[in-house]
């Protein structure tokens, strides 16, 4: 059913660990070209490259800080280039920068969370779209998050904030690209055991998260691996098309 990946280049932006990670060695696994994003941890990216080599898949390691838009507009272009086309792009580079509430944050910091989580969408996706519509179409699956949907936790209102913005900026490039063949959707991820949470949540609050899933536990990067592949699938949703799928364990219904 997958063979349809076979030979055809995604770029996954924050591929070094987590989810990113996950994901870029899975599309590896189907016989994609992968362009593995890093921004500072190269040594992960050199091993998630090598994991999707091994698995018989190709890679291609890009540097660039997701906030530069610049730079990371070259980073989709230099993809592109190497492998000869861009079918996928899977925004998936992010990060809170710490639990701050709105009152103590500093101009600097609602910037830093806003270029992060947002800014690097529309980076990439300016890059991405006209070398999709050369090609005659494409697929752009960005991240965002539960915090969208609920405001997020005590600390987090300028991610949730900037993740809102990607799901609504999701919904409107789906309107803007679909007479170029180019569907747009995005997933949304609940509380994932990945290094994202060892940085800004405590055991206390992972636990008290814990108990409010009906799954009965956290969940991992390799839990959303299979609703990316679903959506850039075009023989499995090929009429899906500005949609938010929440990955959560059921611990938001929308």
């Amino acid at each position: 059913m997958f063979e349809e990946f076979s030979g055809k280049t995604v770029l996954v932006t924050g591929a070094s660990t987590g989810i990113g990670a996950a994901v870029a060695r899975a599309f590896g696994a189907l016989g994609a070209n992968v362009g593995v994003h890093y921004n500072s941890h190269r040594v992960e990216a050199e091993t998630v490259a090598a994991d999707i080599r091994t698995t018989g898949g190709k890679a291609f390691i890009v540097q660039a800080d997701a906030t530069e838009i610049e730079a990371l507009g070259k980073a989709v272009e230099a993809v592109a280039a190497h492998f000869g086309r861009l079918d996928i792009l899977i925004n998936n580079a992010g990060a809170m920068l710490g639990r701050v509430p709105l009152v103590d944050a500093s101009l600097e910091h609602y910037r830093q969370v806003l270029d992060v989580n947002l800014t690097s969408v529309y980076a990439a996706c300016r890059a991405a779209i006209p070398i999709m519509r050369r090609h005659g179409g494409g697929n752009i699956i960005n991240v965002t998050s539960i915090a969208a949907r609920t405001g997020g936790t005590a600390g987090a209102g300028l991610y949730a904030a900037a993740k809102a913005a990607v799901s609504t900026l999701t919904r409107n490039l789906a309107k803007e690209e679909a007479t170029y063949n180019i569907r747009v959707n995005a997933v949304s991820p609940g509380v994932i055991s990945t290094p994202f949470h060892e940085k800004v949540s405590t055991t206390t609050q992972l636990e008290a998260a814990r108990t409010t899933i009906p799954l009965g536990r956290l969940g991992t990067a390799e839990d959303c691996v299979g609703t990316f592949i679903f959506l850039a699938s075009d023989e499995l949703s090929r009429y899906v098309d500005g949609q938010i799928i929440e990955v959560n364990g059921g611990q938001f219904m929308p």
